[in-house]
């Protein structure tokens, strides 16, 4: 099985929230307290993806998490600083899948 590393879009949203909802709602790691719904997921990545690659990880067509990169801050000297984030479905934390791009 070789992994898969390719750009989002908008098509991918709701496997994505299926990673991403239980880390809103059981942990306080994304700041926000209600996940976003599937058309808001969407708009967040056709938004940022005019700046910044949104990337998702797939085997056999499943998708096993996602990362992504958006502005730190506006100022000019912040143009090349960015916060990154990286979720992975549940069923495979600790099995590589953050890791596996060194494959690809």
């Amino acid at each position: 099985m070789k992994a898969v590393i390719r750009l989002a879009n908008e098509s991918d949203a709701l496997k994505m929230l299926a990673i991403y909802a239980p880390v809103v709602r059981e942990t306080s790691i994304s700041f926000e307290i209600e996940p976003p719904s599937e058309t808001e997921f969407q708009q967040r990545i056709q938004n940022y993806q005019q700046q910044m690659p949104w990337l998702v990880c797939e085997i056999n067509s499943e998708l096993l998490g996602y990362a992504y990169a958006t502005p730190y801050r506006t100022r000019a000297a912040y143009q090349w600083s960015v916060e990154s984030s990286v979720y992975v479905n549940v069923k495979h934390h600790r099995k590589g899948v953050a890791r596996i791009a060194e494959d690809c």
